[in-house]
């Protein structure tokens, strides 16, 4: 039974904790063994699951603390979370493609500079979709300092964009 529930409701999040976990420790190894350290730590945990008011709320928080964690053990290693760019096939030159991958990486570049609460905050609401009450939920905040600090993140880097 509990192997049916972590195939059907945790392991569908992977993508979403690895995006997490880059976003949080900048290099690809690193979020990989982010996220095998969180499904393993979910995993002993089984038998609280039913405990748990919302299991993807403690996957994600999980996944964050353990990036923090490992974050602090090392030094912030740059690498861009995004190592491959895919552009349409209806790109009509080379030219746009450069502009959208120089813009995809100033915007990168922004996003690093959001202080970590901001930026895992815009990275879950922006990227991953989730709701404002399950974003507080992952970061044990108040919905209300979720929807200040995406504001404030995205006044900031509206800013670096006008610069």
């Amino acid at each position: 039974m509990k192997q049916d529930k972590f195939r059907n409701n945790i392991l569908p999040l992977c993508d979403k904790l690895f995006r997490l976990a880059l976003r949080i420790t900048g290099n690809k190894q690193d979020a990989e063994d982010v996220v095998q350290d969180a499904l393993f730590k979910i995993w002993k945990k089984s038998d609280e699951w039913d405990s748990i008011a919302n299991l993807e709320a403690y996957c994600f928080r999980s996944t964050r603390n353990i990036a923090i964690d490992k974050l602090a053990l090392k030094e912030n290693q740059t690498e861009a979370w995004r190592e491959n760019n895919d552009y349409p096939e209806t790109t009509p030159c080379i030219q746009e493609r450069l502009e959208q991958e120089e813009q995809l990486k100033m915007l990168d570049d922004f996003i690093a500079q959001l202080p970590e609460k901001q930026r895992t905050i815009f990275q879950l609401r922006e990227i991953e979709e989730l709701s404002y009450k399950e974003i507080a939920e992952v970061l044990a905040i108040s919905e209300e300092q979720v929807k200040v600090n995406l504001f404030r993140s995205r006044q900031k880097l509206k800013s670096f964009f006008e610069e």
